[in-house]
């Protein structure tokens, strides 16, 4: 069976200040999340998932549904701030979703073989989708042997603000050892640093392997998914600010020995819209790509 992509698409785009999902970037009005289902069809997947929110459902069907069903099978879920275990009051004033772990775990009812999830708003490069494919295809429905596309932290920096990032610790036959996540990461003119709990800056390798949030997990991955969001909500579910971070209930469950995850380390460059300066260089990257003739000048042509 062909693996499943899911693209986590419900986030507020509060820093970019409008809905980036949906910005094209493409020489044809493409937008990034059509360069990544166009790389997943090539690579081998054969159902693509969107996680959304209702009031952006007329805009998805719109834009994207009628267009690449066409191509590949295609569905979406929705992520509200409302939908957390019965007994749980969210507060009235909540506007941010839980986070990427929360909106994983809605589309447990769609997915029933190995599946890679992605973000939205990133353009992974082809060669990130051809070895989670390669790796998933591999990969059974009761197996825990996961997967990640590690990324060089210099090669996913912005010009334009702070980022955060899952910072890996790696062993020497490729497996996670841990991730860290780190906040108001940026290059400065000493090198790139993050902000720690004190709000000093630490400065890091820029040959870091960080996490883009590429994951690839088996089915099995919901149930525990469920098992950490029942602590994680029951501790913040008064907190207007937390979120449910994947890499989160990944690094825990290696360190509980319930889960390995294999990084499948790419060299491409990754780039997105955090911020609407961005969106420049994004322009101009994707049509180099396709100038030395990766992509086409209509990728649905």
């Amino acid at each position: 069976m062909k693996p499943t992509l899911l693209i986590l698409a419900a986030g507020m785009g509060s820093r970019y200040g409008s809905l980036k999902q949906v910005d094209p970037v493409g020489p044809a009005g493409e937008t990034i999340l059509e360069y990544s289902v166009y790389d997943a069809i090539r690579a081998g997947f054969g159902k693509v998932i969107f996680v959304i929110r209702r009031d952006i459902e007329k805009d998805f069907k719109e834009i994207f549904i009628h267009k690449l069903q066409k191509h590949i099978e295609v569905d979406y879920v929705f992520q509200e701030i409302d939908m957390v275990p019965s007994g749980i009051k969210v507060p009235s004033d909540r506007v941010k979703p839980w986070g990427t772990g929360h909106a994983v775990m809605v589309a447990a009812s769609k997915i029933k073989e190995p599946f890679a999830a992605i973000n939205a708003d990133d353009y992974y490069g082809s060669d990130a989708y051809r070895k989670m494919a390669g790796y998933l295809s591999k990969l059974n429905n009761t197996q825990t042997n996961y997967a990640m596309v590690g990324f060089d932290l210099d090669n996913t920096l912005s010009e334009h603000g702070f980022v955060s990032r899952g910072v890996c610790d790696v062993d020497q036959d490729a497996n996670l050892v841990s991730v860290t996540e780190r906040t108001r990461i940026e290059g400065t003119d000493k090198g790139v640093s993050y902000k720690d709990a004190n709000d000093s800056s630490v400065y890091i390798d820029t040959k870091s392997i960080v996490s883009m949030n590429f994951w690839g997990f088996s089915p099995v991955f919901f149930s525990q998914l469920e098992d950490h969001f029942q602590d994680f909500i029951r501790d913040n579910s008064n907190n207007l600010k937390a979120e449910f971070f994947l890499p989160y209930v990944v690094d825990d469950l290696i360190k509980a020995r319930k889960a390995g995850v294999k990084v499948l380390r790419s060299t491409d460059r990754w780039f997105g819209v955090t911020y609407k300066e961005d969106k420049p260089l994004v322009v101009a990257k994707i049509r180099e790509l396709t100038e030395n003739g990766l992509y086409p000048v209509n990728l649905w042509e």
